[in-house]
Parts: C-alpha cells; structure tokens; sequence
C-alpha cells in the first residue's frame, strides 16, 4: 500500500502551526503519543527506582521498557542499552571510558565525515593517552567515504575505528559493514554513530558490525534522550568512573544520576510510534519497526529524489556531494547569498532548514567552506510531503532568481 503521508502527519500535532520543515536532521518534531507518555508519567506518582513500594516500581518499569524499545529498534539486547542526555555526552563517556587503557604507540582511526561528536571525543582521548590519531577522507566531489583506504589504515596497532552511519551533512552512506570486518580483524572496537541513520530506515547492529551504536531519539519523533546500544559483555569490559555508591551493574554503571523518568516513557512511546507507521504492518514489535521504516524509507527517498532534481536544476545552486547512496539530507549554496542569509529568507517565509556546519567540522573543514558559513542543510523525514518539496524548490528559485537580479 502507499504510504499513508496524511495518516502520518496527523499524529504530530506541532505540524498543524503550519511551518515546512526540513530540518529533521536537527530534530524531528514529536509525535502526540510520546508528548501523551510523557505527560502522563509527569502526572502518575513515582519514585526513585524501587521494589520497595509502588512508585519505585513503576520507575523501575519505565526504565526497562525503553531499554526494550531502543533494543527492538537497532536490534540490540535490552540490557545493553545505556541512556544519556545525548549523543555527545554519551560519547564522551565511551571515550574517557576506553581511552584510559590506550598506550602511546595505540592508533585510532576517525572520519573527516562524522559529526564532531563522533571525532572530538576520541581525538582528545587520543590525545591524552599519547596514541595516534589516523583519519580517513572522503573524496570531495562525490562525498562517498571509500571503504578500501581502510585496508591501510587499519593496523595491528589500532585500538579503536569511529565511522558514521550517515553523514549529517551531506547524507553520505558509508559501507560500514566492510569499514567493520577491517577492524575486526585486528581486534579493534567499532564504535559507529547512527544518529543521522537509524531515523530513516531498519537498522540492525550485528548487520552494520558495530561494537556500539549510538542514536539519539529526539531524531526520530522521541524526546531530548539518546541512547548507546552494545552487547551486555562489552559493557561488563570497560570501567567508567563513577560514585562509588551508585550501582556497579551493566548498563547502569555508564549512567550517571537519577534518569529521567517522563522522558523514558517518551522513548518507549517514540518506538511503537515508528512502529506504527505502517497500518498493516504486523508482528512483535521488531517486525512492525523493519516494516514501517522500510515504508517509510521508500517515502522519504522519493522525496529525496524530487528534490535533488530540483535543486539541480535551479540556477546558482550548488549541491555538494552525489554519493551512490545518501540517506534523505542534502547541503547546498546559493550563489550571492551567505548560508545564513539564505536560511534568514526561507524561515520569513515559514521554511525550517539549518544553516552553518551542523558539527560536521572536519567535512566543511575539507572543503574549505566552514570559514565563508558553511551551507544551507535541507533534510527530510517521513512526515514531509511532494507540495513541500515543491514549496521549497519555489521559495528557492524565487530567492535565486532575486540574487541574479542583484548580481546583474
């Protein structure tokens, strides 16, 4: 059956205030039911975690049903599932964590196109430990992040390998299957970011090879909560540091302070939201997921296409990067107009798109853009429609058309 676009956006309820939005990447906006779930576990009495009375309990039940939902979603286990404030500081946390048995000499090897969160933190444990940093680059006319240059890369000194699952810049689809078996040959952990991926279609851990996943649920319809996925034995390996009272046991070692509670119910919620975005979808609540997102990954490259042809085909906008796949995110310039600029005049007229360089620094770094604003970020997510799409193109090649009037 087709995708049922306007069964879909009827349950964001933000998406009636009538604003176009393009800028999932940055956020999706929240289905009603997570904000429902959310609000009535605000109401509900609850405790900290406790079999001792029955506040506690329900706690203790809100945290495990959204261990079980994000393990559903990304094929993990429920007791791999440790949660954070975000993508960010849970990297942190990792890299703190592995970096402190890094030796002088040890190597690690990062992408130039990972969001910084997948980059920065490791540098700096690199730093730290005195090991090495090595990098692989993308090529810069097509934005593909080739998978062979990790043959070389990748030595028996590596210790670590941090790849993308999708670039948040230009959409880039990495082969990190291939980019994980080279690490895994010499025993090394791969640490991959799935923010920019697990959005747009099924994703399955042991599929992509890595170590740990990490994903944040703000990006796909969920609240301000991420989470980072591995098998429950990798966990039971590594040491943070931590209060000496607070819980010792997998995963809650890796959490620091008291969760929040509403905002776990929001990701449970966030999940069987995906999970019902195909009406006929059927199964346990994995096979819905696998269903609905290949749904709606169908939806959102359709629209991907229409607008790449689009924005092509406008005079004095360039588009960066034609990797072979790209999840639904596209960077572009228009010529005359700084990024910024041009963001300024499509929110006038309603549109939500990002501006700058969204934290992909080493990729705007490469290409010599993050010092003259980066670009202009146009993302889509299953809510989006062909008249947006249309919508925007329009906007943009009024906006276009004004810059060459200017320029002439």
């Amino acid at each position: 059956m087709p995708f049922d676009i306007a069964r879909v956006r009827a349950g964001y309820p933000a998406l009636t205030e009538g604003f176009v939005h393009f800028d999932g990447a940055g956020g999706t906006q929240t289905a009603g039911s997570v904000v429902d779930a959310v609000a009535a576990a605000m109401r509900a009495a609850t405790g900290n975690r406790s079999t001792a009375f029955e506040p506690g309990r329900r706690s203790l039940e809100l945290v495990a049903a959204a261990r079980a939902a994000v393990a559903d979603l990304v094929g993990g286990d429920a007791a791999g599932v440790v949660f954070g404030p975000s993508a960010t500081a849970l990297l942190y946390t990792l890299a703190r964590t592995v970096g402190a048995g890094w030796r002088p000499g040890d190597e690690v090897v990062l992408s130039r196109l990972d969001h910084d969160a997948n980059v920065r933190p490791w540098v700096q444990a690199a730093e730290a430990a005195g090991a090495t940093v090595r990098w692989a680059e993308f090529d810069r006319g097509t934005g593909e992040l080739p998978a062979g240059q990790y043959a070389d890369l990748v030595t028996e000194r590596t210790r670590l390998v941090a790849v993308t699952a999708g670039s948040n810049a230009i959409g880039t689809v990495p082969d990190v299957p291939a980019i994980a078996k080279a690490a895994h040959a010499v025993g090394a952990l791969v640490v991959v970011d799935g923010v920019h991926a697990v959005p747009h279609a099924p994703i399955d851990l042991a599929t992509l090879g890595a170590d740990v996943l990490v994903t944040s649920a703000y990006k796909w319809s969920g609240p301000h909560l991420a989470a980072m996925v591995a098998d429950p034995g990798r966990w039971a390996e590594l040491r943070p540091a931590k209060l000496i009272p607070s819980s010792d046991a997998v995963p809650e070692r890796f959490e620091y302070g008291t969760p929040s509670f509403p905002l776990l119910a929001g990701v449970a919620a966030a999940v069987d939201h995906l999970a019902g975005l195909d009406a006929d979808a059927t199964g346990d609540r994995r096979s819905r997921l696998r269903a609905s997102l290949a749904a709606a990954q169908a939806h959102e490259e359709a629209l991907l296409e229409r607008l790449i042809a689009g924005l092509t085909a406008l005079p004095g906008v360039t588009v960066y990067g034609s990797p072979a796949r790209r999840w639904p995110t596209v960077s572009f310039r228009l010529a005359g107009m700084s990024p910024a600029r041009t963001q300024a005049a499509l929110g006038a007229g309603g549109f939500c798109l990002s501006a700058g360089d969204y934290y992909a620094y080493e990729y705007f770094t490469a290409m010599g853009l993050r010092d003259t604003g980066g670009a202009v970020r146009a993302s889509i997510y299953h809510y989006n429609t062909a008249d947006e799409v249309d919508l925007l193109l329009a906007e943009l090649g009024r906006l276009a058309s004004g810059t060459a009037t200017m320029a002439g």
